[in-house]
């Protein structure tokens, strides 16, 4: 990797933890500069704006999250495990400095940054394809009864985690967060899975 590349990827992975904690507004080039050690005309070397490295910096940050979230799924074999290890990354695995970039930047970009709430809304879209794409797979292994729609469950998953996630910060307690999984495993194993025979 060239030194301009490097330079980039640190500046990013730098401006991602600020962004995702202060806020697009919040966050200044002043404070990546200080964070970076480097001039704010160098950061506009590499980026052409704050709102490109904004962009580039939510990227990086969902990347983390998603990873953390999803990155053993292939460890468990069945369509149910792996729904059930998502929800357990989801509620044990600490969220990205800040928390989850997706719920921070959807909140923060909702009426003033269109770019990044497009971005969010991306990021959602996969995150609901990837939970649709498992459910699928286990209604083709009847592990997952056909009469759930693949992608009304995905987003109950996702809204009820994320509903949780923002409740838990309020009250500074990991308690919703259980609640939630406890709710969603029962309602895999009473209305999602699919009982042989």
């Amino acid at each position: 990797m060239r030194k301009g590349e490097l330079t980039r990827r640190k500046i990013i992975e730098k401006a991602a933890p600020l962004f995702n904690k202060k806020g697009f507004n919040g966050c200044s080039m002043h404070d990546i500069s200080a964070a970076t050690g480097l001039e704010k005309g160098s950061l506009y070397t590499h980026f052409s704006s704050k709102e490109e490295l904004a962009s580039e910096a939510f990227d990086t940050a969902w990347a983390e999250s998603c990873k953390a979230r999803t990155g053993n799924l292939d460890q468990v074999s069945g369509s149910i495990e792996k729904l059930q290890l998502h929800i357990d990354n989801f509620v044990r695995k600490p969220p990205f400095a800040g928390g989850c970039p997706l719920l921070n930047t959807t909140i923060d970009a909702d009426d003033g940054n269109p770019a990044l709430y497009h971005k969010a809304q991306e990021a959602l879209a996969a995150w609901v394809a990837l939970l649709r794409q498992i459910i699928e797979q286990g209604q083709k292994a009847s592990e997952i009864r056909s009469l759930v729609d693949p992608e009304a469950f995905a987003t109950l998953v996702i809204s009820l985690l994320e509903g949780a996630f923002f409740t838990s910060r309020l009250q500074k307690s990991k308690a919703p967060l259980r609640l939630a999984q406890q709710h969603l495993n029962r309602y895999i194993e009473e209305a999602v899975r699919k009982i042989p025979g």
